[in-house]
């Protein structure tokens, strides 16, 4: 019990140390190669962040236990955006800017759209799966190839208002050393949870729709606020899109391809549509309306984490009753 305690404090300790190297490295590795700071955040902060869910989803598959592999997954994508989204908004409004609204929100209401078409069925097979994996080489091929080009754009622009602050071997060595901490320290966090968790008799259903989904997505949230409180805000938005379509395709990809997936009758009714709900809303309060950029600000940052409390009220009268 102690040494649970002892996890659950070092492991925050460290989460939100590492979070800050780890949004400092992104930054100056975007600024290094003249890259969009949307992107980065969305591909190196949102796989590099992700990979909690990746480990527990796979791992359960592997286990013969694929269903945990959804509901971590969904899970945490409502978590990014209802509890993590919501908690950053609060600390500093996040900027949306317009090409967020025009491109990335769509492909992730796209892509969550696609996913609840295959578990309508409440089945995702190995060819369900592999669609779900293809989807995400296209995404990854498509973003790479335009970040390419924005990359092209900046420098004949101006080559000087990227200039990094440091070495690119420094920059890439902070983001990676910050990555390493910032996985390790999640999984020290939810070990300790997870060990008080059961002391205390709370039955794993719980713990794997509450513990390990907010868990898994710590590292979101410490980097989410990291890069806020930097007026980072590309950083923080691509860090909550990138996870969530890392989550949707790869995560879920990679274990229906283990192992088939049979969705439970809630993921159906209650998870799939929230995490479908909170998609769509982020438009609404992301639109710019007569400014040029988009704010989700404070008070959408609050109705944000009502909504997450009302979906874990909801979670816990269904197993009371």
């Amino acid at each position: 019990m102690l040494l649970a305690c002892c996890a659950i404090i070092v492991g925050l300790i460290l989460l939100v140390w590492s979070a800050d190297k780890f949004v400092d490295g992104a930054s100056e590795t975007a600024q290094y190669f003249g890259m969009p700071k949307l992107l980065i955040g969305m591909l190196v902060i949102g796989f590099g962040t992700s990979a909690p869910e990746i480990v527990v989803s796979v791992t359960s598959a592997i286990q013969g236990n694929p269903g945990i592999a959804l509901g971590n997954a969904y899970g945490s994508n409502i978590a990014n955006i209802a509890l993590i989204l919501g908690v950053t908004a609060l600390i500093s409004p996040v900027l949306v800017a317009p090409s967020i609204l025009k491109k990335e929100l769509p492909l992730l209401l796209a892509v969550t759209l696609a996913s609840a078409g295959l578990l309508f069925d409440r089945d995702i097979s190995r060819f369900d799966s592999i669609i779900i994996l293809l989807m995400f080489a296209i995404f990854m091929f498509v973003s790479i190839r335009d970040g390419l080009k924005v990359k092209s754009a900046v420098r004949e622009q101006d080559a000087g208002e990227n200039q990094a602050n440091i070495s690119i071997g420094k920059a890439i060595g902070l983001l990676l050393f910050g990555l390493i901490v910032l996985v390790l320290s999640s999984q020290l966090l939810v070990w300790g949870a997870v060990s008080i968790a059961n002391h205390f008799g709370v039955s794993q259903l719980v713990i794997g729709l509450t513990i390990v989904a907010v868990g898994t997505s710590l590292p979101e949230l410490a980097s989410s606020i990291a890069a806020a409180r930097k007026n980072q805000h590309d950083l923080a938005l691509g860090n909550i899109i990138g996870s969530n379509l890392f989550n949707t395709l790869a995560v879920v990809g990679l274990a229906g391809t283990i192992h088939p997936l049979q969705a439970d009758h809630e993921i159906i009714t209650r998870d799939m549509p929230v995490m479908l709900f909170l998609t769509a809303i982020l438009f609404i309060f992301g639109y710019r309306y007569q400014n040029p950029n988009g704010y989700i600000k404070r008070w959408a940052g609050l109705i944000l984490l009502l909504c997450y409390v009302a979906y874990n009220g909801a979670i816990f009268l269904q197993i009371a009753n």
